[in-house]
């Protein structure tokens, strides 16, 4: 054996497990991000109609949203790349990119709904007192951290997976 691993090390399911760490990084992701911004939207237009002149400043927990998704699409093309045809790739390998693609899904879910839960409670209160915005966007800015720490666990998992066999 020179220094390559026997084939029980590299199964030819393994790229399954890695491609469905890709897969459940960006779709959790996506599921958290869509669920954030559609409770926060919900907020911004129950309070379109009584003060059209605060939408704009409302803004801020969609776009927050949106970047969970961003999270998501990072690591599963971190993954997706690490991926190919011509190469062996383990199993080991591919636990770690599963382990990646669960670790920033279901961060972002939580950061999802976090963002998604304060935005609207926060947007409808920012409509009766603006004093409110600074709490608002801190509160989102903690909220929006469940989600980086999701990635930044996939980063060190990605940088330990090695697909040689």
């Amino acid at each position: 054996m020179s220094g390559s691993l026997p084939t029980d090390y590299c199964p030819a399911f393994a790229p399954f497990f890695g491609f469905a760490g890709a897969g459940l990084a960006m779709i959790l992701s996506a599921v958290g991000a869509a669920y954030g911004t559609a409770k926060a939207g919900v907020g911004i237009a129950g309070i379109g109609t009584f003060r059209p002149d605060l939408v704009m400043k409302c803004l801020i927990p969609v776009v927050m949203a949106g970047i969970i998704a961003v999270y998501g699409l990072v690591v599963s093309v971190l993954v997706a790349s690490s991926l190919s045809p011509t190469e062996p790739y383990s199993l080991f390998a591919s636990a770690v990119h599963l382990a990646s693609g669960l670790s920033t899904g279901f961060a972002g879910i939580a950061a999802g709904y976090a963002i998604g839960v304060v935005g609207d409670a926060c947007v409808r209160a920012y409509m009766y007192q603006q004093r409110i915005f600074v709490a608002m966007v801190l509160i989102l800015i903690f909220a929006e951290v469940l989600g980086l720490y999701g990635l930044i666990v996939a980063l060190i998992l990605n940088t330990k997976a090695k697909s040689n066999c």
